[in-house]
């Protein structure tokens, strides 16, 4: 049985992980901005899962003190850290506003910084740990409309591969999950609406979104996958997780980043064509129009955090 810490645990890939490994045996602290307003204490008592639910903002450093040195009072040790708290914010650079490009990265990428460096030293004293960074497809892929997003993302990847470098010779382990599109509440989040863009991009990425949920894969998929590197003991770096994330990477490599840029730079009616023929995938831009001279804000959204 080994002591984990999810942050981001409220919703979505979080609390789905949560309850995957505490039925696995583990013993699990999830941690949450706002516990009060989880759904996961209810799923917990239905399943009499015994996980231990713990107030945690990633992005404020007092926050991540006081939860880690309770986690480390309650369990001695933490054998296990899996960094799941993000953001997803969509919009063109130009339309983004610095401000949320600032906050993304506060969360998606310095909060799990601020996590590792809060178990590192017991993992390197005991020589023994596993670090989990939940980052996504779009942490090896940029596409027009996610800059802000996969900026962070691709920043949690280099620093996990970096980390893993470091931390091998200590024994321990660093893992990247990368997952595809996720059933999760995320895509649920109904922005307000603010004057329209020049640019097609977010629409894109609705309704491509849109389509791949016409057969939604549950966040348990993500859960168990993480479960899985836990168990075994891998120590595999890089792990896509969903049906759409091993083919989208690879459908990425073999575009020259000419052909990429093309790709997603074409209007809209070559665009959806380019979509069906290569994927059969029907993509109708119509169903994502905002009202006439509006479109959708650029407003983040905590990931089960």
């Amino acid at each position: 049985m080994s002591v984990v810490v999810i942050t981001g645990s409220s919703t979505g890939i979080g609390m789905a992980t949560a309850q995957t490994l505490a039925r696995a045996g583990h013993r699990v602290f999830a941690t949450m901005r706002t516990p009060q307003t989880s759904d996961l204490a209810r799923a917990l008592s239905e399943e009499a899962l015994p996980v231990r639910i713990l107030p945690l903002d990633v992005d404020q450093d007092a926050s991540v003190g006081a939860a880690f040195r309770q986690v480390e009072e309650e369990a001695r040790a933490i054998d296990v850290l899996v960094n799941n708290a993000g953001v997803g914010p969509v919009g063109a650079v130009e339309d983004t506003p610095l401000d949320l490009f600032r906050s993304t990265m506060e969360t998606n990428f310095l909060g799990a910084i601020r996590c590792i460096k809060a178990v590192l030293p017991g993992m390197r004293a005991r020589r023994d740990g596993c670090i989990i960074n939940v980052t996504s497809v779009a942490g090896r892929i940029a596409v027009g409309g996610q800059a802000s997003y996969a900026a962070s993302k691709w920043a949690l990847e280099a620093v996990s591969e970096a980390l893993a470098q470091e931390v091998k010779p200590f024994g321990i382990r660093v893992a990247i999950v990368e997952p595809g599109v996720i059933k999760t509440p995320i895509f649920d989040k109904v922005p307000d609406l603010r004057p329209a863009s020049p640019y097609p991009h977010e629409r894109r990425l609705s309704a491509l979104f849109q389509a791949s949920l016409q057969h939604p894969v549950p966040p348990g998929v993500v859960g168990e996958a993480i479960r899985e590197i836990l168990d075994t003991g891998t120590w595999q770096l890089r792990h896509p997780v969903g049906p759409d994330a091993g083919p989208f990477l690879a459908w990425r490599s073999s575009l020259t980043d000419e052909q990429w840029v093309n790709y997603w730079s074409q209007p809209d009616a070559e665009w959806c064509a380019a979509m069906l023929r290569d994927f059969g995938m029907e993509i109708d831009l119509r169903a994502t129009l905002p009202p006439k001279g509006l479109r959708a804000a650029v407003t983040p959204g905590k990931n089960g955090s």
